[in-house]
């Protein structure tokens, strides 16, 4: 039986049922099956309010005391959730990666160019349009209870930061590089190949000779 049916028994109160509801849908749920589950907006309003549920975007929300999970931001799970086809980049990625210093305040996030990212009202985002031949390589999913995460793995988020180094800071790319070069798997061939994808092998050469020597 599942568990927000519980609440349909005598005693509980309709934020109950609500809320089992939503655990049931795995800690997510769409309002349009809130409402076909006979839900009303005042309802799902006031669990809004009373902190027991968080809206991430128009549409669509989530318990305000989900489970954390291990190594993993909510923040990136809630990205995903609501772009179906977001990829955690960038100093998002970097961060994940403890290859950077910087905490970012934002969500980094890749979605392909032709689309167009809705607005969240949680987590903040910084939206960046990457066309096919940048979005596509170098996509990797990492599992979670709440579904698949899609981030971009070390070597192509390094090369992504030079890419983008004159609008997020060379510092930061180049902070990211020497720490490649300190990982035990760093794969300096995989790297050269996600340069030259993303058109930045000339300028990775020099400084991963000059680090590696």
């Amino acid at each position: 039986m599942p568990m927000y049916y519980i609440g349909m028994q005598k005693g509980y109160k309709i934020s109950d049922k609500l809320i089992w509801f939503v655990k049931d849908s795995g800690g997510y749920v769409r309002m349009k099956d809130l409402k076909a589950a006979n839900f009303k907006t005042q309802t799902i309003k006031k669990s809004v309010a009373d902190n027991e549920l968080e809206k991430i975007k128009a549409g669509l929300y989530r318990l305000a005391d989900i489970e954390d999970v291990p190594d993993m931001s909510i923040g990136f799970i809630d990205t995903v959730k609501a772009i179906p086809d977001g990829v955690i980049a960038l100093i998002s990625a970097l961060h994940y990666y403890d290859m950077t210093t910087f905490n970012p305040s934002h969500v980094y996030v890749a979605v392909p160019h032709n689309k167009r990212a809705p607005k969240l009202i949680y987590p903040p985002l910084r939206v960046f349009y990457f066309r096919k031949r940048f979005y596509e390589p170098g996509i990797e999913r990492i599992e979670t209870p709440y579904g698949d995460v899609k981030i971009y793995g070390r070597e192509k988020t390094i090369c992504d930061m030079f890419r983008y180094r004159k609008k997020l800071g060379e510092d930061i790319a180049l902070e990211a590089l020497k720490s490649y070069v300190d990982y035990k798997h760093s794969d300096f061939f995989k790297l050269m190949q996600y340069a030259e994808i993303c058109q930045v092998k000339t300028v990775i050469q020099p400084y991963l000779k000059a680090l590696v020597g």
